[in-house]
């Protein structure tokens, strides 16, 4: 059998380093908050910090598996820290007090809402400092792709999307090879033993039919006899754009697509607990600092109202009046014909007020009332909507939900004119993902990249 380095291992030390990391910093974070509170000096520093610690014990495995995974979303980083930071208050907050250790509250607010910051932002920086030694050419994981499908050759673009994810890819395996089979290929499914041997192959993807029972079995046991991780991947078309999960009948195991999660009673009371205390807080703040001035400046530079009112498509597709500050000079079309760059129509305040998003601002009033969320698909005039209804397919889906200031779709460059109807295809699918994957989190991330875009200027924001 052929040596291979092994120093490509992946993941043998590093994720048991950032986990005992994150044990170091919450001591740390204890310690600077025991420096600040001289109230704790009155309590036995021995038993706190060996409490602390203990504490951090239930949410090891939380933690390890954070650090394990090659490509997280930042709203998952959110999550899971603010996941481990509650677990560890739960489990300290009861030790400390079955001991009869009474810290004052200000003790624990302090460090837990430190520990909130703290996590995030190291997790951050700890996995961009992984990504860069695994692109340098260390601690990756070597994996080969059973399958010379067209769901193989999506696979292998996923994994190799980045090399900061850790794997270094050794070839395809199948019965066969196609004509004009972009991939490397190594071989058919007899040669797959010795080569895993011989190349220490630390991970398998198989994309076969899993209804090929002898294949299907046949790599399994190649698998498990080299002591190799197996993946079966579902031969899912790439149009079937969805997100899905497994489910048990029985024995029987079936995918299916995962249903709106702001169907949720508590989703929908988060988001709109959310929404009404965001725009009363923007609407009180703003409204002597931008709304006053903006208003009598459009006053005072052209004929015309202050606000601009439309009926647009809503929720379910109910049309409610969407509110804006008056941008251009009044005129027959303006629900009809969407602005472009040099539009005639807009006024020289109005093309600022454009540029800079702040003629959405009278929005919040929408969402304050209810007709609109912070974040959401973007609400389209009723035309639009009559016609793209008819070309684009899904385009009513985007309504399952409340339509908002900002969205996923604007965050990813799809705002503004359509000219083509692709553009409107994109944004359509940009928002169907979105309501298929809201998280409480990504309307954060989302809310953050629109203020950073901005404050940039967006090209397509005229």
């Amino acid at each position: 059998m052929t040596a291979v380095n092994q120093k490509g291992k992946y993941g043998r030390y590093i994720h048991g380093l950032l986990t005992i990391s994150d044990l170091a910093l919450v001591n740390l974070l204890f310690w600077l908050i025991s420096i600040i509170n001289e109230d704790l000096s009155a309590f036995d520093p021995k038993i706190l910090w060996l409490m602390l610690n203990v504490s951090f014990v239930p949410v090891i495995f939380l933690i390890y598996n954070t650090h394990k995974q090659r490509a997280i979303y930042m709203e998952h980083v959110f999550v899971r820290a603010f996941q481990s930071v509650a677990i560890h208050a739960l489990c300290f907050v009861s030790l400390l007090t079955f001991l009869g250790q009474y810290l004052p509250l200000i003790a624990y607010l302090e460090l837990y809402g430190a520990c909130l910051i703290a996590f995030p932002l190291w997790w951050m920086i700890a996995r961009q400092i992984v990504k860069n030694y695994r692109r340098k050419g260390h601690n990756f994981s070597r994996v080969i792709i059973v399958g010379t499908n067209a769901t193989a050759l999506r696979l292998y673009e996923e994994l190799m999307s980045d090399a900061g994810f850790g794997y270094k890819f050794n070839g395809f395996f199948g019965k066969w090879r196609p004509v004009d089979f972009p991939g490397e290929y190594k071989g058919n499914i007899e040669d797959l033993d010795s080569f895993v041997k011989s190349q220490a192959i630390d991970e398998i993807y198989f994309t076969l039919s899993g209804e090929d029972e002898e294949t299907l079995s046949k790599v399994t046991k190649i698998a498990d006899d080299n002591v190799a991780q197996f993946y079966y991947v579902p031969q899912i078309s790439r149009y079937v754009n969805r997100v899905f999960e497994l489910h048990n009948v029985g024995a029987v195991s079936m995918l299916t697509t995962r249903n709106n999660p702001l169907k949720n009673m508590i989703n929908r009371g988060i988001k709109r607990g959310f929404d009404i205390i965001f725009s009363s807080l923007v609407l009180l703040f703003l409204f002597p600092l931008v709304f006053i001035p903006v208003a009598i400046i459009i006053k005072f530079t052209s004929p015309g109202p202050i606000f601009f009112k439309q009926l647009r498509t809503g929720y379910r597709g109910r049309d409610f009046m969407c509110w804006k500050f008056r941008t251009m000079h009044v005129n027959a079309d303006s629900d009809k014909v969407q602005a472009t760059k040099d539009d005639p129509r807009k006024t020289k305040f109005g093309d600022f007020l454009r540029r800079s998003s702040i003629d959405e601002l009278p929005q919040f009033i929408n969402v304050l009332k209810g007709d609109m969320s912070v974040v959401g698909p973007r609400p389209h005039m009723i035309k639009h909507t009559a016609d793209y209804s008819k070309l684009i397919d899904k385009y009513m889906v985007r309504h399952l939900i409340k339509p908002g200031i900002t969205g996923w779709a604007q965050v990813n460059g799809y705002r503004g004119l359509t000219e083509e109807l692709w553009q409107m295809e994109r944004r359509v699918e940009y928002d169907v993902w979105y309501i298929e994957n809201w998280k409480f989190m990504l309307d954060l991330k989302i809310i953050v990249r629109t203020v950073l875009n901005a404050i940039q200027g967006e090209k397509n924001a005229f």
